[in-house]
């Protein structure tokens, strides 16, 4: 379509419209609102719920993701409670009940017989 069919309007005449614009495809003026402006996301309604889809579907298997990692770090954590059988239990309660005694420790620093002046022992090394 060229020359006098693209100027034809509907109405018969062949020039511009009233106000001097040509109408657009939908007989509507290129300044009026597309009246169904608010209806053209229906035009890819489809695609648009695939998409909304693949990343519902997304996030759902990253969410899997992080809770198999989580799940394996738990297995991999040391928890005594857990890991350990019931009479290390007992130990353990002792070995945290005992303590060190330090009200004779200027006792036995006096009987000591070490140097307080020696060299710091360092492993393979001969003086």
């Amino acid at each position: 379509m060229s020359g006098p069919e693209v100027a034809k309007t509907p109405g018969g005449s062949s020039g511009p419209g009233k106000d001097g614009k040509e109408p657009v495809a939908n007989g509507h003026g290129e300044s009026e609102p597309n009246p169904f402006a608010e209806y053209m996301w229906m035009e890819n309604e489809e695609e648009y719920n695939r998409q909304v889809e693949e990343e519902l579907l997304e996030q759902e298997f990253l969410e899997r993701c992080f809770q198999e990692m989580l799940d394996e770090e738990d297995q991999d954590w040391f928890i005594p409670a857990r890991d350990l059988p019931s009479g290390v239990g007992q130990i353990q309660q002792q070995l945290n009940g005992l303590s060190v005694n330090d009200c004779n420790t200027e006792d036995i620093v006096r009987k000591s017989s070490l140097n307080p002046e020696a060299k710091e022992f360092v492993p393979g090394v001969k003086y």
